[in-house]
């Protein structure tokens, strides 16, 4: 063909097809309105309410009469989802400012299967990270996570990217602006941070700990961690840290370590001491020694019923005050309506009402040691009731002494036959003082005194003079 030989001719490579007008569509073109209209409404709806190519393709054909094809219709809105595609600019991060954000993974902690959420903190500049889990993502955990990184890098990032997580946020005002939660308010005041947020709904807005998240649950999450407790779960959680700062990602010349040193000295250094991670709330004392926090109740001494107190909630414990003092500490539960017991505070209660010794349910489960058991079932032998009391007694020792000295004492008594509460409080004392025992009357008036007579030779006589008498 000489118009080949003369594109040949006037290309040193052959252009191949151009097409000189764009494509007409003359069964479509009159119906893209339509279907625009009614795919921009998508946008209100929920995602998997939204017009499928096959549901649009029955619309136009049953309202509007269309009389083309099927493969037109999803053709259109194939190109028509691509020229919809967000497109991202890449972003250079300085150094000295950092992201956060939580997953969650499962683990097993204590033998137990649970969801764990970890906390991330994420260096952009160095990619350094450190990572933190916890049984619940309240805000305790989001501060005591920052807490835990920046004494773990040594120093405090100058600005920080979140997301609108109504840990931090309380409220988004119509300019834009953020009305803070009241304890992550106080967080970021005391260590100077410049907080910014990204678009609600809007990952890549922070799109580093993002990536890092999923980094984390794929590395560090798989397979499922097994630990007996979430401090050993934490301390191996900084490990892998630590080891991820000698990797050199793609692209990069310099280990996420070297990189680190230039995040380091653009931070600002930690202020002398670190933010008190807790939540502040008040309550008042039931008349069963219990203060209600988060859905559950946790128990105080009775002697202060019917008081108000004031309540800090820790990530990992509940802290109960009254006036300038601490009264009650107990292990958080992250349960609904579960009530934590201390049994050392209703014992001074049992003791006066001794008869619900058995019944009384903060003593249900308690586990003791076996000489324990065997103390009580002799006291009671030999005293009835005020046995049952003096057991009580021995029991509220350990408001003074650790259970392990107070189970020393114990089988030391029952091995000297001194089945007393006396006894074991004198047993006790020696072990705390370093000091042989000596159970004197003298040196302890305070115990029961007998008087035990020496048995007459002559009394024995009696028996030998008596006659036997007749069967």
């Amino acid at each position: 063909s000489r118009d080949t030989v003369r594109k040949m001719m006037a290309y040193s490579v052959p252009p191949g097809y151009r097409r000189q007008a764009p494509v007409r569509r003359p069964k479509l073109d009159a119906f893209i309105a339509v279907i625009d209209r009614w795919l921009d409404a998508d946008r209100a709806v929920p995602r998997k309410q939204r017009h499928t190519a096959k549901r649009v393709f029955d619309r136009l054909r049953d309202e509007h009469g269309f009389a083309g094809g099927y493969t037109i219709i999803k053709d259109y809105m194939r190109k028509r989802d691509l020229r919809g595609q967000e497109m991202f600019v890449p972003l250079a991060h300085p150094a000295g400012h950092a992201q956060a954000d939580f997953g969650e993974a499962v683990v097993v902690i204590g033998g137990v299967e649970q969801k764990a959420h970890f906390f991330v903190l994420d260096l952009p500049h160095s990619d350094a990270c450190y990572v933190r889990a916890y049984p619940a993502a309240v805000a305790e955990a989001w501060v005591d996570g920052h807490i835990h990184a920046f004494a773990f890098f040594g120093a405090v990032p100058q600005s920080i990217v979140y997301d609108n997580d109504r840990c931090l946020v309380a409220k988004i005002l119509p300019d834009g602006t953020r009305k803070r939660a009241t304890l992550f308010s106080g967080f970021l005041s005391h260590y100077l941070i410049r907080d910014r947020y990204g678009r609600p709904g809007k990952g890549n807005d922070k799109g580093s700990v993002e990536g890092l998240v999923g980094y984390v649950r794929r590395n560090f999450m798989v397979p499922i961690p097994h630990f007996a407790s979430w401090d050993e779960f934490n301390l191996w959680l900084e490990e892998q840290c630590r080891k991820r700062q000698g990797d050199r990602l793609r692209g990069e010349s310099e280990t996420i370590g070297e990189r680190l040193l230039r995040d380091l000295v653009a931070m600002r250094p930690l202020p002398a001491s670190p933010f008190d991670a807790c939540d502040h709330a008040s309550g008042r004392v039931t008349s069963q020694a219990l203060v209600r926090y988060r859905t559950n109740d946790y128990s105080v001494p009775v002697a202060y019923g019917h008081q108000d107190v004031w309540i800090r909630g820790y990530v990992g414990e509940v802290v109960i005050g009254c006036g300038g003092g601490i009264i009650a500490r107990h292990p958080r539960s992250y349960e609904r309506e579960e009530v934590v017991f201390d049994p050392l505070h209703y014992l001074p209660l049992i003791e006066q009402k001794i008869n619900a010794l058995d019944q009384a349910a903060p003593l249900q489960g308690w586990e003791l040691p076996e000489a324990f058991t065997t103390l009580r079932r002799l006291m009671e032998a030999r005293m009835g009731k005020q046995g049952r009391r003096a057991y009580v007694q021995v029991l509220r020792l350990m408001e003074s002494f650790d259970l392990a000295d107070l189970h020393a004492a114990v089988k030391q008594a029952l091995h000297l036959g001194a089945i007393s509460f006396d006894a074991v409080k004198h047993l006790v004392l020696c072990r705390a003082e370093r000091r042989p025992p000596k159970l004197d009357l003298d040196i302890y008036p305070y115990l029961p005194r007998a008087t035990v007579e020496k048995t007459s030779a002559k009394a024995y006589m009696r028996l030998l003079d008596r006659k036997e008498e007749p069967a």
